[in-house]
């Protein structure tokens, strides 16, 4: 079965990033073509890249690298939340993806983000991100406005088209993360 993670991509108190990965939990999960796990960054308490060698190495010494590394290399694809933050991704979201390399490779990657503009400078970055890491990003996206999708701008109360649009998502991820389970085994 395919397995698909679910990237809270924000650890700063009082983020909206775990309410919107539990929305994305809850609706993939009442598919049956693959299974969804919520990965929250801030279980994995990564300081800022503290590693001795390159992520490109593999050669990973500390004991959160290791738990990192693990868990993101059992997957088949993910779903990454994602806060626009001054125009850019999160820097705890882009600390934890620098801290690795293959273990992203040859897996697809799809975006949910949120923000003033639904976040969608933040996903043009992750973009250019996830095409140097050989992660397959599909042409689907949810794109959370905090103006439309959230009341008083903190209260996740997505628009009725989002879940369509969610749903388009995952059927591209998952049939990306399935096919490239072959690239991945060869």
């Amino acid at each position: 079965m395919t397995r698909i993670g679910i990237i809270v991509g924000s650890t700063r108190p009082g983020r909206t990033a775990d309410t919107v990965a539990r929305w994305v939990h809850d609706l993939a999960s009442k598919r049956d073509d693959a299974t969804f796990e919520i990965v929250d960054l801030a279980d994995y308490d990564l300081p800022h890249l503290d590693e001795e060698t390159l992520p490109s190495v593999g050669q990973y010494g500390r004991p959160h690298t290791l738990a990192w590394a693990r868990t993101i290399d059992s997957f088949d694809g993910y779903v990454v939340v994602t806060p626009e933050y001054n125009h850019s991704t999160s820097g705890a979201l882009k600390n934890a993806i620098d801290f690795l390399y293959k273990e992203w490779n040859n897996k697809a990657v799809g975006f949910v983000s949120y923000g003033g503009s639904g976040g969608v400078r933040a996903v043009e970055h992750l973009r250019l991100i996830a095409a140097e890491l050989q992660l397959a990003d599909v042409r689907a996206q949810v794109e959370l406005s905090l103006f439309t999708d959230f009341e008083n701008f903190s209260v996740f109360a997505p628009a009725a088209r989002q879940e369509d649009m969610l749903t388009r998502l995952l059927d591209q991820l998952i049939a990306w993360s399935t096919a490239l389970r072959s690239v991945r085994a060869a």
